[in-house]
């Protein structure tokens, strides 16, 4: 089974969110999407101060198999992009967690309880299986 991290919440559509001690949030894609994708060759990332909502498709990652969209699993600002990931798409293979894709502020905090907890979202990965 794919690595899950306790500490994070996790979107039906596979993408995590990690609260920061700043209040902004992280996103990236889970390990389980990163290990369905196959080799990740290019992602998309929305533009600094582009404001999401909830759901609403916010890039693409394409691998050797598909190419995929990523949605934002809150809705908010975007503060940051991890422009990494431009010249190293292969990092969301070898570190999903830590290859972040995207910060949101977000425009209610209380939108990451909806997100599911670790083992819910296990649950849901084993369910696709």
């Amino acid at each position: 089974m794919s690595d899950i991290p306790s500490d994070l919440r996790y979107a039906a559509s596979h993408e995590w969110a990690r609260l920061e001690a700043d209040g902004s949030v992280s996103v990236g894609i889970s390990d389980h999407a990163q290990q369905a994708l196959g080799d990740v060759v290019y992602v998309e990332l929305p533009e600094v101060g582009q404001h999401l909502q909830a759901g609403q498709q916010a890039g693409v990652v394409e691998s050797v198999k598909a190419a995929s969209d990523i949605y934002a699993p809150v809705s908010g600002e975007v503060i940051a992009i991890n422009e990494t990931l431009a010249d190293a798409p292969e990092l969301v293979n070898s570190a999903p967690y830590g290859s972040w894709f995207f910060r949101l502020q977000p425009s209610d905090p209380a939108e990451l309880d909806r997100l599911l907890a670790a083992d819910a979202y296990k649950a849901s990965c084993d369910a696709e299986a």
